[in-house]
């Protein structure tokens, strides 16, 4: 893993609110810090309320992270495109992110409660 990245246990309990739905909370949460970039929260899977996203064609790769899949978040009035993603063979290193979501802020809520 390169040095630069961080990963440990998110204190508290984190949520992700979007067109008015609560669609992941957990206790369970990751911080992720990179260099100088915003800490990322990623929320494991089973916390997440996978009915409201669709798998994306996008795919974008991290060479510190690996290849990231997205996911379009499905709500009442919008469709929030590609505001999810995942490592799903994330690279050495930073093997603790497998399974788990982070979500693209500009486009969703994610809060500690």
């Amino acid at each position: 893993m390169a040095d630069h990245i961080k990963i440990r246990a998110a204190e508290g309990t984190w949520v992700v609110r979007a067109g008015g739905a609560i669609l992941a909370e957990t206790g369970n949460a990751l911080e992720l810090t990179e260099g100088e970039y915003t800490p990322v929260i990623y929320f494991p899977r089973d916390d997440v309320a996978m009915a409201f996203l669709d798998t994306s064609e996008q795919r974008t790769t991290c060479p510190f992270k690996g290849e990231a899949s997205y996911f379009s978040i499905q709500t009442k009035s919008a469709t929030l495109t590609n505001a999810a993603w995942s490592y799903e063979t994330p690279n050495d290193g930073v093997e603790r992110i497998a399974g788990h979501l982070a979500f693209d802020t500009n486009q969703v809520t994610v809060e500690r409660l």
